[in-house]
C-alpha cells in the first residue's frame, strides 16, 4: 500500500494522487486505505517517512563537508524518485510543505548544526544549505532546465559545493 502510494505522489502529486487510485494499484479496497490512514494526508505523511542517511559530517575533514553533503544529495536525487515527488509535493501542498519541513527539522538540520563554527547561526546555515540544494533540485529534477539537466554529478558538485561550504563553516565577515 506505502509503496504505490509512493509512487502514485511521486508521479501525480499530492492533489491528483487519489485514495482509489492508489488502493487499484496497490490491490486492495479502497477502504483499507482510510482504515490503517484516516485521510490522503495521513496516507501522504506515512508514505513520504524518508530516511535521508545524511552522513555524520563531524568525522569528514571541515574543508570537505561541502562537497560531502552535496554529493550525498545528488546521489539520493539521482536513484530516489520518491524525493522528487515529495518536492513536487512540497511546493504545491501545505501537507508537503509541512512534511518537508519536518525532514529538514528532524534530519538535515542536527547534522549541521554538528558543523557549524557558531551555535547561534545554525538554524540560518542550515536553511541557506537547504536553499541551495533544494533549489538545485527544483531546477534540475522538477523543471529540467537544460543546463541543470546536463551538467555531470561532479560538474553539479563542484558548482555547488563551495557555497554550500562557505554557509556551513565560514564566519560571518
Amino acid at each position: 500500500m506505502l509503496t504505490a502510494a509512493r509512487e502514485r505522489f511521486a508521479a501525480d502529486g499530492y492533489e491528483r494522487a487519489t485514495i482509489r487510485a492508489i488502493a487499484k494499484e496497490a490491490g486492495i479496497d479502497p477502504s483499507m486505505v482510510m482504515r490503517y490512514f484516516g485521510n490522503k494526508e495521513g496516507l501522504f505523511v506515512a508514505a513520504s517517512a524518508i530516511d535521508l542517511r545524511v552522513p555524520d559530517l563531524t568525522t569528514v575533514p571541515l574543508e570537505e563537508v561541502g562537497a560531502r553533503l552535496v554529493r550525498h544529495f545528488v546521489e539520493r536525487w539521482e536513484r530516489d524518485k520518491i524525493l522528487t515527488g515529495m518536492l513536487r509535493v512540497g511546493v504545491t501542498n501545505e501537507a508537503g510543505s509541512e512534511r518537508m519541513r519536518a525532514i529538514f527539522a528532524e534530519q538535515i538540520r542536527p547534522v549541521l548544526t554538528a558543523v557549524c563554527p557558531v551555535p547561534e547561526e545554525a538554524r540560518t546555515r542550515s536553511a541557506l544549505v537547504a536553499s541551495q540544494i533544494l533549489g538545485m533540485a527544483l531546477c534540475r529534477y522538477i523543471l529540467c532546465l537544460p543546463p541543470a539537466v546536463e551538467m555531470s554529478r561532479d560538474e553539479l558538485v563542484a558548482w555547488l559545493a563551495p557555497t554550500v561550504q562557505r554557509y556551513l563553516t565560514n564566519r560571518q565577515p
